[in-house]
């Protein structure tokens, strides 16, 4: 039986607007994706007059969390909800043991062991274990983008791109925000306002969920019972625990790395397909995580959150902080000339650590202290008994005996065994040379080639001839 559609529109009261055009039933659509009721409070489509329904409790507040806020459609999703904070889990998975709030989730885990993939792609043949992977999937072939920025109209396949291209495009743009006085959670999503303050550390949030998963780590309701560190949900101690039982669950197809979270291996593989989602609006240069976005836009800000307590000297990363440290005040607790002696060190490029075995010299401890692992043979390569300073080294120095080259070069295709060989590679193609003389002015594509030149400036001949004449 077929009959006119409905598109449902809610007046904000107890109502809705109701209009009407002719069409098949809301069962077909089921099969079409046809989305034809959309919600006027936030746009969202939906194929059945029921599932707008639902829908528009939450804007309702009918159901609500007393926890954190959070509205739901249904009693049932509430009190499913609820769980996060009880810590209830009744669906337990046969194999491994792990318990899940959903019995749907547990569902979709157990594939997880069965190796089932239900979910087929038609065109390529590729399947999934989730069937909103499969239409996710969909779009790369037929092209569909239908997130789209309110801002710049720039589509995107995935929701999650157009958040990522939100928070890092148009974050400072006020046009994100919906209304002049909004103040909800969602308008500072955007504009990173953090209302929401932690009263132990003064760690601030945007929303109100987030300052409480917080809190629970200073309550320690979700502790390690390995190291005693405390996490802030059920779930980030599960993930944690992974780093004592050395689980990896998973794994990169390129290059065959591992990881103990899924949001790893994304960020790992963009090294791979070299794509870099997160670009800065001030110069364009673009990064493969937002983190690296936001300590890069320290540079245009000119912001130095990092202060040293003994020298008072600031700098823009923790890192550079962290080296500071180690070759200047490593023994010093007080400025002292000594001090001062050490922070020389860096302009003037002395060394004073010295290594025993083959009196290598070094400007910092912590290097000499990573070069004597080559003088004990920590890091031994199997193959050709090589020893290296670190575990990362070893690791690389191993592709050679591989003949694996994971890098590669989108513009000629040439492939690297590291990934700054292929970053200085790529500066061929590009013209880039960052790396300029304060004297003369030249520039060079690898900081070696400049510090080379620095010794026409300088005089300096360190290679001395030891043969007699």
């Amino acid at each position: 039986m077929f009959f006119d559609y409905f598109v449902l529109h809610y007046t904000g009261e107890s109502s809705f607007e109701v209009k009407t055009e002719a069409d098949g039933s809301d069962h077909s659509r089921l099969h079409t994706e046809e989305n034809q009721y959309t919600c006027t409070q936030c746009e969202k489509c939906f194929s059945a007059r029921s599932s707008l329904y639902h829908h528009m409790n939450i804007h309702r507040g009918k159901y609500k969390c007393t926890e954190c806020g959070k509205c739901f459609g249904s009693n049932r999703d509430l009190a499913v909800h609820r769980r996060i904070y009880s810590g209830e889990k009744p669906f337990k998975c046969t194999v491994c043991g792990k318990r899940f709030t959903q019995s749907w989730y547990l569902v979709v885990h157990s594939r997880i062991h069965s190796g089932e993939k239900p979910y087929r792609c038609h065109v390529c043949v590729k399947a999934f274990i989730w069937n909103e992977s499969l239409n996710r999937h969909m779009r790369v072939h037929t092209g569909e983008k239908p997130y789209k920025c309110s801002v710049c109209d720039k589509s995107f396949s995935q929701s999650s791109n157009l958040q990522k291209h939100k928070h890092s495009v148009h974050i400072n743009n006020e046009d994100l925000v919906k209304t002049e006085a909004d103040g909800s959670d969602d308008s500072r999503l955007h504009t990173r306002e953090n209302h929401y303050t932690c009263t132990q550390c003064e760690k601030r949030f945007s929303a109100r969920s987030n300052l409480y998963s917080h809190m629970n780590i200073h309550r320690g309701k979700y502790k390690c019972t390995e190291c005693g560190k405390c996490c802030g949900s059920n779930r980030d101690l599960g993930v944690h625990r992974r780093i004592h039982s050395r689980e990896k669950l998973f794994k990169c197809t390129v290059c065959g790395k591992q990881f103990t979270q899924s949001w790893y291996l994304v960020v790992h593989s963009r090294i791979h397909s070299g794509e870099k989602p997160y670009k800065c609006y001030v110069c364009g240069k673009a990064f493969t995580q937002s983190i690296s976005l936001k300590i890069h836009k320290r540079v245009h800000m000119g912001e130095k959150p990092y202060k040293c307590l003994v020298c008072n000297i600031s700098f823009s990363y923790s890192r550079t902080l962290q080296k500071h440290k180690h070759s200047v005040h490593i023994n010093n607790d007080v400025k002292t000339e000594a001090c001062i002696s050490n922070h020389s060190r860096l302009h003037t490029r002395e060394n004073q650590y010295t290594c025993t075995q083959c009196e290598k010299r070094f400007s910092s401890r912590a290097i000499l202290n990573q070069h004597m692992n080559i003088h004990r043979g920590k890091f031994k390569c199997t193959d050709c008994g090589k020893c290296y300073q670190s575990n990362a080294a070893l690791a690389v120095h191993g592709r050679i005996h591989s003949g694996e080259k994971p890098f590669k070069c989108s513009v000629c295709g040439k492939r690297f065994v590291q990934s700054p060989q292929c970053v200085v590679h790529g500066r061929i193609h590009s013209g880039e040379k960052p790396y300029i003389c304060c004297v003369c002015g030249k520039a060079f594509t690898q900081k070696g080639g400049l510090m080379i030149h620095i010794r026409v400036h300088h005089g300096e001949k360190p290679y001395k001839c030891v043969t007699k004449v």
